[in-house]
């Protein structure tokens, strides 16, 4: 594959599948945690989608709202014939400019993939970046990403080996 160009568009519906195709190897893997359609579905705004010039899709990553000034990179994933060609990072330079244009002032990933994180500005966090008060809001969700976030009993082997990483914007 000669081809190395590619556009960063907000991810449709018809995405889905393949959003989940291209994640569940990571998902086996323990890389990613895993997610049923339904809740890609119901996050489908969060996502977006890198393709090459043809338009198919070759990377997704999604950027979650936890909280006013607090947001998390998730499900960043790009197709394997694509590594290393610098989709990662455009789909990263996409979501922090959405963080931006959202009025967050940090972004948060819990991740295996900390050099490709510490390139883009994260930096290893392990003592809570929270304060007890939003802690107590951000513990009645339901998303599993915000578990996994607040560390909570549940969530543990889901987060064994990860490293916490954070990014002032």
């Amino acid at each position: 594959m000669t081809e190395t160009t590619y556009n960063v568009r907000r991810a449709r519906t018809a995405d889905v599948p393949w959003i989940l195709e291209v994640t569940k190897p990571l998902v086996q893997s323990r890389v990613l945690l895993g997610k049923d359609a339904v809740s890609i579905y119901e996050a489908v705004q969060e996502f977006r989608i890198a393709e090459d010039a043809d338009g198919n899709p070759i990377g997704c990553g999604a950027l979650h709202v936890m909280w006013q000034d607090l947001g998390e990179i998730r499900t960043l994933a790009v197709d394997e014939a694509w590594l290393g060609k610098g989709v990662g990072a455009a789909l990263m330079e996409r979501l922090v400019a959405d963080a931006t244009e959202l009025g967050l002032g940090r972004l948060f990933c819990l991740t295996f993939e900390v050099d490709f994180f510490t390139r883009h500005g994260f930096v290893e966090v392990s003592d809570s970046i929270i304060d007890p008060e939003t802690y107590a809001q951000l513990v009645l969700s339901h998303d599993e990403g915000v578990a996994e976030f607040l560390d909570l009993a549940r969530v543990k082997p889901n987060t064994l080996g990860n490293t916490r990483m954070l990014r002032q914007l």
